[in-house]
């Protein structure tokens, strides 16, 4: 009965075919590319943050559990919090120039904009 859950067929118009068989769109996650072929831009946000600045890094192809690793890396050696989500990387505070050094440490191709 695990594979007969409602909730992933809600939307779904009823079918009187008896040979009718549901299936879902799986979501393949992209493969992660290597880092030297990763480009990374570093820039920095103020909108929408109550004047409070932070760091973004755009531009990561990969898996979402690589890009969470990444983050908790770079929060680590900067000894500040943040967050990864939506293939971005928000560090909190300006940390431009820092962020691409150790960006470029660990052999990404690393750019800082704005």
């Amino acid at each position: 009965m695990a594979g007969n859950d409602w909730k992933d067929r809600l939307g779904v118009v009823f079918s009187t075919n008896p040979d009718f068989q549901y299936t879902t769109a799986s979501d393949k996650e992209e493969e992660t590319l290597p880092p030297a072929k990763q480009r990374l831009i570093v820039g920095i946000d103020r909108r929408n943050r109550g004047g409070k600045q932070v760091t973004l890094v755009t531009g990561f192809t990969g898996r979402a559990d690589d890009l969470k690793d990444l983050a908790k890396t770079l929060k680590t050696r900067l000894g500040v919090g943040g967050s990864a989500k939506d293939g971005e990387i928000t560090i909190q505070g300006d940390f431009r120039d820092k962020v691409t050094d150790i960006l470029k440490q660990l052999g990404y191709n690393a750019k800082r904009g704005n």
